[in-house]
């Protein structure tokens, strides 16, 4: 699925704005069947959670609604139309007019509906969508429904941020021609010392000859090809770099005889992938990752894109020293990953797999803890979802130069029976996808070299670690025997790069001590400090992402006091002491350690995709899955 783009054959329109706005259960039986019974309006793009005063409205579990008028430019005759999402959370049905055109489950990936036919250029429909925040143990991240004492449905979730839901991007109307392109593949390698290769292959509707030229920054053509598959080989390459980002412009048209039929360009970085040994390297060289593990979430928007606080966010990234982020726990959206693609900033691309984990939940909720995969719980259900998610996160994000590893799953209870079962089928599935990046999950702090049973499927051993806050609270001399010996039995026993993929301390901004006092802004920067002098121990080591960037909305649990506050920075981006202790050390590491923005060029032969090969969802030979 291309992103829409305004090109010489294709227009769109921007349909964010004010929309009617509405609760199930309060407008009628059949909403969409016509004007909204409402006075309300929410804004498009937001999480509608925060937009109102009303507790009910936040509250509120199930379907809510939302409507506007739409026209259909008159330019359009003779075009393919098509409406787009870039995501709606968590489930989605749209009605144009009295008609249901489109139904999709999955809250923070794309999805389409072909109008053509059904719309007439030069005239308005009613565009109504009801948005289903609902989740369950079918569903992905999970969560569980429950009915309270006055019949309403209770919702309660297994991951510590805030269910925020709605049409919290962007929404489009866009033509393109009858006969277009439908999906572009594109992977890039260098050899002989720095030529580049850029593969591709591409999809259309229909028959057609294809013909692509690949231009510089400059606007220079250098490299032109035919066909629907290919490579493209570009000498002296100039490549994207964690720091330097370089991007070419891969120009595609379809033709009909000598007329242009469709046409589409796709930003293109040059740059390879790899884990060799203990090392991850980028173009050849080891790399090492400075930054955070993130939220699309501020006050008001809840996860609303905001192009102001994009800007302003990978500025504070700069300022910090970071070099990269993960995308915690959802896919975010694709401007943010353009963004990091003109940036240079490295991006690990995580799926909205966070809760399956009923250890978790029962810490949360102080319920005994269930089996996490079971019939009744996690299932064969949950992963054909998951699967899903996977597919569309990688369909829609393969492109881009700034991703360079898909994280399948947050904390999952990688020490569970079934844990191997439910997973493996996945990872597979996730390699076969892409074979050109390295895969991983995150290990919650109940996993152990030990008792993990996932870390050997994947290339990187990313760690969830919390000691002296979760464990050893407030001793932090403990706390880095402790840590030290984790970290040292998983390079024991892996050999594998071994990065942190959280670890930090609820902080309270302006709360002082001159003792180690959980929730002061020296004890979190002693915290951090303290995890450094570990991290630097250990020479498998490639990275550390400190939770969390900012403090950010969570639930209604009473360990939570407006929101999780392990931010670096607050809510609204005021750095706490740790964020200038940590630019500091950032700073000086990219002199001293891998990963700098300024490393030279290397070399690295990555593996070709087969394109010939459709994936599948798969359970191993013998596998039992509970």
């Amino acid at each position: 699925m291309l992103k829409p783009l305004a090109t010489a054959t294709r227009e769109l329109v921007n349909l964010d704005g004010l929309w009617l706005f509405g609760l199930d259960g309060t407008l009628g039986p059949e909403p969409w069947k016509s004007r909204l019974e409402t006075r309300l309006e929410a804004a498009v793009p937001a999480s509608y959670n925060d937009l109102f005063a009303e507790q009910k409205i936040r509250d509120h579990v199930g379907l809510v609604w939302y409507q506007r008028t739409v026209r259909v430019p008159r330019g359009w005759s003779d075009q393919r139309i098509v409406l787009r999402f870039d995501a709606a959370t968590h489930a989605a049905a749209v009605y144009v007019d009295d008609t249901l055109v489109a139904e999709h489950v999955g809250g923070y990936t794309p999805f389409e509906a072909d109008l053509t036919g059904l719309i007439a250029p030069g005239t308005e429909f009613r565009l109504t969508v009801a948005v289903d925040n609902r989740l369950t143990n079918i569903t992905i991240p999970p969560g569980k429904l429950t009915v309270g004492a006055d019949g309403q449905e209770r919702q309660t979730y297994f991951h510590d941020f805030y269910n925020y839901a709605g049409l919290a991007r962007s929404v489009w109307l866009y033509s393109t021609p009858r006969s277009h392109l439908t999906d572009i593949t594109v992977t890039t390698d260098v050899v002989d010392g720095g030529t580049g290769l850029v593969s591709y292959r591409l999809a259309t509707s229909e028959p057609a000859p294809a013909s692509m030229r690949l231009i510089d920054e400059t606007g220079n053509t250098v490299a032109t090809g035919e066909g629907h598959s290919g490579t493209l080989r570009v000498e002296d390459a100039v490549l994207w770099r964690p720091g330097a980002a370089y991007l070419y412009r891969l120009e595609v048209e379809i033709h009909d005889g000598w007329h242009v039929v469709d046409a589409y360009e796709l930003p293109v970085g040059i740059r390879t992938v790899a884990v060799q040994g203990e090392q991850f390297l980028i173009n050849g060289e080891p790399f090492y990752f400075t930054g955070f593990g993130k939220h699309e979430d501020t006050a008001i928007r809840g996860k609303g894109h905001d192009n102001a606080y994009l800007v302003h966010d990978f500025r504070l990234l700069d300022w910090t020293g970071a070099n990269s982020f993960r995308t915690s726990h959802y896919p975010y959206a694709e401007e943010v990953i353009e963004f990091a693609d003109r940036h240079g900033i490295v991006v690990i691309d995580e799926t909205a797999a966070v809760g399956l984990n009923l250890a978790v939940e029962a810490g949360l909720t102080g319920q005994p803890p269930r089996p996490t995969f079971s019939p009744e719980t996690i299932n064969d259900q949950t992963q054909a979802a998951h699967a899903q998610h996977l597919r569309e996160l990688i369909d829609r994000d393969k492109n881009h130069p700034s991703v360079v590893m898909w994280c399948v799953a947050n904390e999952p209870s990688s020490n569970e029976d079934g844990a191997r079962e439910y997973f493996e089928p996945l990872i597979k599935l996730t390699r076969e996808l892409d074979p050109t990046r390295p895969v991983t999950t995150t290990a919650v702090i109940f996993a152990t070299s030990e008792n993990d049973r996932l870390a050997d499927l994947v290339d990187v051993v990313s760690l969830n670690r919390y000691y002296g806050w979760y464990v050893a609270t407030g001793d932090l001399e403990t706390a880095e025997k402790l840590l030290e010996a984790d970290l040292r039995g998983w390079a024991a026993k892996h050999g594998k790069p071994i990065m942190m993929s959280e670890y930090g301390a609820d902080t309270i901004a302006g709360l002082h001590s001159v003792l180690d006092t959980p929730w002061t802004e020296e004890f979190q920067a002693g915290f951090l400090a303290m995890n450094h002098r570990v991290f630097d121990r250990i020479p498998s080591f490639v990275g550390e992402h400190v939770w969390n960037f900012a403090d950010f909305g969570t639930g209604p649990a009473i360990h939570r006091v407006d929101g999780n506050k392990k931010g670096i920075f607050t809510r609204d981006r005021r750095p706490k002491t740790a964020a200038f202790a940590l630019r500091e050390r950032w700073t000086g590491l990219h002199g001293r350690k891998p990963g700098s923005i300024t490393a030279q060029n290397g070399q690295h032969q990555t593996t070709a995709p087969d394109f010939t090969q459709e994936p599948a969802l798969s359970t191993p030979a013998g596998a039992q899955r509970s």
